[in-house]
């Protein structure tokens, strides 16, 4: 045990909660998967080992890639960055759909299915804050156009087909992490014209060729349901409204949310309605101060980064996990329109999970690197003072 503890470095508050979000959505999804058992989708037993499964083989996945030197992560996403291209392009053609979505955004490999757009996003951030680290004070439209906003606009182009959310978020955070990277704006401001452009391409191509996808109208639904709370999507926050009423300030206690048994996605898209329901205004608050308290340590990491590679790094890291976790509260709470967006960390889904704990994993890497800078500058003061004081005892004899 003593040997393990001594594995495991960096920033320690990261850790802590990181378990803690951990053991709330061992919580919350054994309460919000109760009545898909009863729907004959398989014995909570069954549920919850398969859940478990996924937190625990999160925090291996999250263990290796803490102990991995950050800067290797850079070479690493030119390799992954043609693959995830690849992948994007076959849960086009051959992806499966999962809980009634309209639309293939998962694949399946063995007896497990993979939503790809998640490997996307992180593999294409860590590509962006090596292209911008390698390129600083140097940008070139023509060399930018190639290697930064193709591969940019290629990746949410494939996404947006099926996950319209889940593009704008990547798009969103690739432009954030440029500006951030001190990329020209006069270019930032091409590529997000580039990506409004792209976007109204794809829908007057489904206005004009219906059957190509019903995306769009999906799209259309759900602003109408926002606006107006009618359709199916009106039906979901209506409940979720419902639940977070019913929660009140301390909420109904565990396990007793009512509203789970008609929510849709009650364990993923809309587990922060149950949560609110069960441990009311306190324990949602208790869920938001963790991912505040996730933001803090993330920005201090990337701020004390040793290099600028680092810092980027972390804000690719960490971005996606932040932004899609307010993005999952804000449609619980009936801010943004129904989206699809899981609760980082909390909701169930294996591939939301291993890629956060992936993103985590990476970030602890750059935490790592420099507490043991200080270590070792630590070490040397040490040393150098034994050496002064040891010539002054020499001087002195």
């Amino acid at each position: 045990m003593k040997e393990l503890k001594l594995k495991i470095d960096g920033d320690k508050s990261l850790w802590v909660i990181s378990i803690a979000l951990a053991i709330t959505s061992l919580l919350a999804v054994f309460s919000a998967s109760s009545h898909l058992a009863a729907q004959g989708s398989g014995s909570m037993a069954k549920i919850m080992v398969k859940h478990l499964g996924f937190l625990v083989t999160g925090f291996v996945v999250m263990y290796i890639a803490h102990r991995q030197p950050y800067r290797r992560y850079g070479p690493l996403s030119l390799i992954l960055l043609p693959l995830v291209v690849f992948l994007l392009v076959l849960t086009l053609l051959q992806g499966q759909t999962i809980n009634d979505a309209n639309a293939s955004r998962w694949l399946r490999v063995g007896g497990f299915t993979f939503q790809t757009s998640a490997l996307a996003s992180l593999v294409l951030l860590i590509y962006i804050a090596r292209y911008l680290t390698q390129n600083i004070g140097k940008h070139r439209l023509r060399h930018s156009l190639v290697f930064l906003i193709i591969p940019i606009l290629g990746v949410c182009g494939l996404v947006l087909p099926a996950n319209l959310s889940t593009a704008a978020i990547i798009f969103t955070l690739s432009m954030m992490l440029m500006f951030i990277g001190q990329y020209p704006i006069k270019y930032l401001l091409g590529i997000l014209l580039s990506g409004l452009l792209l976007l109204a391409m794809f829908i007057l191509l489904v206005k004009a060729f219906p059957g190509i996808s019903n995306r769009v109208d999906t799209w259309e639904s759900r602003i109408e349901s926002f606006v107006n709370g009618t359709s199916e999507d009106g039906y979901q926050v209506e409940k979720a409204r419902m639940a977070i009423a019913n929660g009140g300030v301390l909420g109904r206690g565990a396990g007793k949310s009512v509203h789970k048994n008609f929510l849709p996605q009650s364990n993923s898209d809309f587990i922060y309605a149950v949560i609110l329901e069960e441990y009311g205004l306190v324990g949602g608050l208790v869920v938001l101060v963790l991912y505040v308290m996730l933001f803090v340590r993330i920005l201090r990491i990337a701020t004390k980064a040793p290099t600028f590679f680092g810092s980027l790094l972390t804000v690719a890291g960490g971005s996606g996990i932040m932004l899609q976790a307010f993005v999952n509260m804000g449609v619980a709470v009936n801010i943004f329109p129904v989206t699809g967006q899981t609760l980082p960390l909390i909701s169930a889904g294996g591939s939301s999970i291993w890629m956060s704990f992936m993103a985590l994993g990476i970030i602890l890497s750059v935490s790592r690197s420099f507490e043991e800078e200080e270590i070792a500058q630590s070490a040397e003061g040490e040393l150098a003072e034994y050496i002064d004081a040891s010539n002054q005892s020499i001087a002195d004899g």
